[in-house]
């Protein structure tokens, strides 16, 4: 959630970022009356406890023949303070709900509007060109023996598969040379759990406008996750952590959920928009001063990946109303995928400031000591599924077989050329 204290003192301010969210400005209000009905109610229930305190040491000392009347004027006030309690627990469930719908305040610079409201901040290399007509991913997934479609919607339903031989080969070289940067890089590996609590979920902002995206196991009330975001940013939660020598960052290697909720008819053909895939997502906490520098920091290690494997793309500062809840900024790099002739997204990477921290309990010590502050957090995809696409159609010759990118062939057995099976 927001800072309470930015909410109350500049009010214009979060309207203004709501408004560039598209949002109404009037979600402002309700959580600033909200949070004065809070502080009211707990002010009346203090007021009543002292009261009663102070009458049952009266209650305590009082002649025998007084006791009577004092007893029962206890008895008044305990009600009293049973129905103070009852009105504080209310405000306090009423403004948790208000300020849930003041998203993350959005930085300044970050372009304001939609989808298509996004800024090009640079573009990577030439766009490929073809002496012949190129294969779309799928075509030469199924070519080469690395991609069934069929058989996977056979198993699991539409926009499931699985990837077969090369293709389950080249994924696992992909997550691998992202760790192996990942490591270099100073993150510490995780293989993080896929299911989370409601809390987990909540504090990161996914049970918010993505809510729909999300699986849940309603027998046990634990969540999928559609990214190891979320399982790292509650590693940290109801800590105090030590800064001191620096941010703490960690790689998680996990498997993703998502629905794909109101993306039907969309990208139906290949492995662009699935239900299931893999992702090595890069997630760090940092002294809110650092946030920025650390932003800048994941994109450049996003963009070393993608102009190592040879793919042309643009980097993007995505509009206030496409940034989703947490985030206060987000880039995204996307590829160009030569039968779309379009980019597409490959990677996002988030500047969450404080925001999940504040939900999360995660907080720090400032150098030189002090009263803690929650720290900021950020995450960033280094490897994921759709790569592949990117990668077999960039690749691909007129055979039908690719050519694998010097930086991956270790990771395959020196393997220069993939080839299409028999």
């Amino acid at each position: 959630m927001i800072d309470l204290t930015l909410l109350r003192e500049d009010p214009e301010l979060v309207k203004r970022s709501q408004i560039a969210r598209g949002e109404s400005p009037a979600s402002v209000d309700d959580a600033i009356e909200a949070d004065k009905l809070r502080r009211a109610r707990i002010t009346e229930f203090e007021e009543l406890r002292a009261a009663q305190n102070a009458h049952g040491k009266r209650v305590a000392q009082a002649p025998k023949d007084e006791k009577a009347a004092l007893v029962a004027e206890a008895k008044q006030l305990s009600e009293q303070v049973k129905a103070a309690q009852h009105a504080v627990s209310e405000a306090e469930a009423a403004a948790d709900e208000a300020l849930a719908k003041i998203e993350n305040i959005v930085l300044e610079g970050v372009p304001a509007g939609g989808e298509e409201d996004f800024v090009t901040l640079r573009t990577h290399g030439e766009i490929p060109t073809y002496d012949f007509a190129p294969r779309d991913h799928l075509e030469l997934g199924e070519k080469l023996g690395a991609i069934d479609m069929e058989r996977g919607t056979k198993v699991s339903g539409s926009r499931f598969y699985f990837l077969t031989g090369i293709g389950a080969r080249l994924e696992l070289a992909l997550m691998t040379l992202a760790l192996d940067r990942a490591l270099q890089a100073g993150f510490t590996p995780m293989i993080p759990p896929t299911l989370v609590r409601p809390e987990v979920m909540r504090g990161t902002g996914f049970l918010g406008q993505h809510a729909d995206e999300v699986y849940h196991l309603d027998k046990e009330d634990l969540y999928l996750v559609g990214t190891s975001e979320v399982p790292l940013a509650g590693y940290h939660m109801d800590e105090i952590l030590d800064l001191e020598r620096g941010a703490k960052r960690y790689a998680g290697w996990s498997t993703c959920y998502r629905s794909e909720a109101g993306s039907y008819g969309k990208d139906t053909r290949g492995i662009i928009r699935v239900h299931q895939f893999n992702k090595l997502e890069m997630f760090v906490y940092t002294d809110p001063a650092d946030a920025e520098a650390e932003h800048d920091r994941l994109v450049a290690m996003q963009e070393g990946m993608l102009q190592d494997l040879g793919l042309a793309y643009r980097v993007i500062d995505v509009a206030a109303g496409d940034l989703g809840s947490s985030a206060a900024r987000k880039f995204d790099i996307e590829a160009w995928v030569p039968t779309q002739d379009a980019y597409r997204e490959l990677t996002s990477t988030s500047n969450c400031t404080t925001y999940q921290a504040r939900r999360l309990e995660t907080r720090f010590r400032p150098e030189g000591g002090g009263k803690t502050q929650p720290v900021a957090t950020l995450n960033g995809t280094l490897a994921t599924t759709r790569w592949i696409v990117a990668l077999l159609e960039t690749h691909q010759r007129e055979d039908g077989s690719v050519t694998v990118p010097e930086v991956l062939r270790p990771y395959l057995g020196g393997l220069e050329i993939m080839e299409p099976i028999a």
